[in-house]
């Protein structure tokens, strides 16, 4: 599934080079991977012939969010195609404003909701997919909003059932479902049965020698299924070897309550957490659930660094620019592989999102740095992304961040028993804390992360045409059960933000400049700053007219800032001048324009242009004989509002009678550390 967003749909222009849509942006591929996940579950078992759908966004309207209608979009081209598909489904998008539920929001609704979630239904009620993120929301309000969310789904099936038979589309036959044959499946039972039986029960093995114990197996039957059947293709042999496997996994579970671990439905593995990990980092933490390690960092830059939306997205879905990331690597090392490692693939970014959306409604809204999460997965059997909420939320306290409270996630498997024929669920158990062979040989993943209180982020993707709402709720239950425990191991190691930031962190200060004095502070084409950031690092961004945020990545660059900001402005003093009147001025400069004079010894001086100094007309000082250190008498009319240059002049005092002569004592400067100077006054 590919799902683009088209900037003429919004009214706008690229922003980049070429004017026109390069690669998928984020936003495209989480979607693209919300509609693969609500429509792949229905495709007939055996079916894998290529198929794309593509959604693209012709036209937006700026108030509703587009993703739902395209999902409701590849529901009905599917149906209304000769493809083979078990659907239509329906997909609503459910938010909570002032605590009901809304059916799909618009984006101003949305503002204020406390929910976004997607649900995708099957006919008969059933749930396909659900997608969300809560601002800490109570279990019984977010099963109440899966409830209606599904109920107004069947509205959208029937329409699109309706559509279907209006336009009497009749189904492909398919030449061949790519299933194992019958005769294969049980010559392979009886080879490998007990074999494989034996290994699932045999709860010493770790991952790979399981999965190796596995293979050598499997390379045993499937020579001596070759020598009985020779002329069958080697997918039907790899697959009846597949079917065996999947069914012994699976009557375990549901026959005699017993994991491949040892352990019972659900018990969660031994979770070791750790803190403090690297000394030089803003915060770092490293969570281990039994096969699954995950060390996760924290950064602080400056608000600067925040992701910047594009104006496409902006004005498709409203993305703002986000000073909370979370960025989710998935090593080949992880699962002892070897693999070529390039750019961020669409599951890493999923995952990411995922751990992000758990994370964020713990994290203050006023925070003064741009915050970057990262989690690497050192080893992975079972719900790494879970893992990276728990280790991101550990390391954001051991970096000092205020988060309102940790969050921790679990995940959540199914294994059912349908009936003969109808395909209905005759019975089914529910695992907490999965294995990735669980995922794997099991029909759903369900993932819920969120605080003691409630949930913050919800993922469910199933193998399964759809599942009745009594299991989804069910998981739930047992999930924040499960959610609550792994919070009570990770108080052990860290129960609350940590009351300070380390000392290696950035540190963020407010500079007040006189609107006089900013030419002088910020130099010609900005020279001052860039040199100040090519020097120590430093970043000055301008928060209004006379405040400047000063971010230093360390306090040592910070005193190397004050001392470069003190020195390009120890010169710069300021006094309380009257306007009207007359001063002494030195010369200290002749140009061909005019001379440069200072009104007193430690100002900056200023330009008294040619045609101020005389009431003739003259083309050079020269004419009137000045000279540098020469002291003349000037009268003061205020600064230029539009640049703040004092206006001075020579040439009024000629023919006016003579006024009160003014000198100059107090002075105040630029000052770092927000306060701002107070105005002096000049004594006569």
């Amino acid at each position: 599934v590919d799902y683009r967003q088209k900037a003429a749909a919004a009214g706008r222009i690229p922003t980049n080079y070429l004017r026109r849509e390069l690669g998928s942006t984020d936003k495209e591929i989480l979607t693209s991977r919300v509609i693969d996940r609500s429509i792949r579950p229905l495709f007939p078992a055996g079916y894998f012939y290529d198929t794309q759908i593509l959604c693209n966004l012709l036209a937006v309207d700026g108030v509703n969010d587009p993703d739902v209608l395209a999902i409701n979009g590849a529901s009905a081209a599917l149906a209304l195609s000769d493809i083979p598909w078990n659907g239509p489904i329906g997909a609503v998008r459910v938010g909570l404003v002032d605590g009901e539920p809304v059916i799909n929001p618009t984006r101003k609704e949305m503002a204020s909701s406390a929910l976004n979630l997607v649900v995708a239904g099957a006919p008969q009620s059933q749930v396909v997919m659900l997608e969300a993120t809560a601002e800490n929301i109570l279990q019984q309000d977010f099963c109440h909003a899966i409830k209606v969310g599904v109920k107004q789904t069947q509205q959208i099936i029937q329409g699109i059932q309706q559509l279907v038979k209006e336009r009497g589309v009749a189904k492909r036959t398919v030449q061949k479902l790519f299933l194992a044959p019958e005769e294969i499946v049980e010559l392979a039972k009886k080879l490998a049965s007990n074999k494989i039986y034996a290994v699932f029960t045999d709860s010493s093995h770790d991952k790979i020698s399981r999965d190796e114990a596995i293979n050598k197996i499997r390379l045993e039957t499937e020579e001596q299924l070759k020598e009985k059947f020779p002329e069958a293709e080697p997918y039907e042999i790899m697959e009846s070897f597949n079917v065996v496997s999947k069914d012994i996994f699976r009557n375990l579970v549901l026959n005699e309550y017993r994991r491949c671990d040892g352990r019972d439905l659900t018990s969660l593995r031994d979770i070791k957490c750790e803190v403090n990990m690297f000394k030089m980092l803003h915060g770092s933490a490293l969570f281990q659930r039994g096969q699954t390690q995950v060390l996760c960092t924290v950064t602080f830059d400056s608000l600067e660094s925040s992701v910047k939306s594009d104006v496409i997205s902006t004005a498709v879905s409203g993305i703002k620019d986000k000073n909370f990331m979370l960025h989710y690597e998935f090593p080949p090392y992880a699962t002892n592989e070897i693999g070529k490692v390039t750019g961020m693939n669409r599951r890493e970014l999923g995952h990411g999102a995922l751990a992000e959306r758990a994370l964020k409604p713990v994290i203050p809204q006023d925070f003064p740095f741009t915050i970057r999460v990262t989690s690497e997965v050192l080893e992975s059997n079972g719900s790494s992304s879970m893992a990276s909420a728990c280790g991101g939320s550990l390391a954001l306290m051991d970096a000092g961040v205020p988060v309102s409270s940790a969050v921790a996630g679990v995940a959540i498997g199914l294994v059912t028993k349908c009936s003969q024929g109808k395909g209905e669920i005759e019975d089914y158990r529910l695992l907490t804390d999965i294995l990735g062979i669980e995922d794997y040989y099991g029909d759903m993943d369900f993932k819920m992360a969120g605080t003691n209180k409630g949930i913050t982020a919800l993922q469910v993707d199933l193998k399964l045409p759809g599942i009745p709402i009594k299991i989804v709720v069910e998981a739930i239950q047992q999930a924040t059960a499960a959610k609550r425990e792994i919070l009570q191991i990770m108080n052990q190691t860290l129960a609350k933000p940590r009351p300070n930031r380390k000392e290696s962190g950035p540190v963020v200060e407010t500079i007040h400049v006189p609107l006089s004095k900013r030419l002088r502070f910020v130099g010609p084409g900005a020279y001052n700053l860039k040199k100040l950031q090519a020097q120590t690092g430093v970043t000055v961004s301008q928060l209004d007219e006379e405040t400047y945020s000063v971010f230093a990545p360390t306090p040592g660059a910070m005193h190397e800032a004050r001392e470069f900001i003190g020195e390009i402005c120890k010169d710069d003093q300021e006094v309380n001048l009257e306007f009207g009147a007359i001063y002494t001025a030195t010369i200290t400069e002749i140009r061909d324009s005019g001379v440069m004079v200072k009104l007193y010894p430690n100002m900056t001086p200023v330009l008294l242009h040619n045609s101020q100094l005389d009431q003739r007309k003259i083309k050079h000082p020269s004419a009137l004989g000045l000279e540098v250190g020469q002291e003349i008498q000037v009268k003061y009319f205020g600064r230029d509002p539009t640049d703040g240059r004092m206006r001075l002049s020579r040439k009024i005092l000629q023919s006016s009678a003579s006024s009160t002569l003014k000198t100059l004592t107090d002075k105040n400067s630029i000052v770092l550390g927000g306060a701002v100077p107070q105005t002096s006054t000049s004594s006569q």
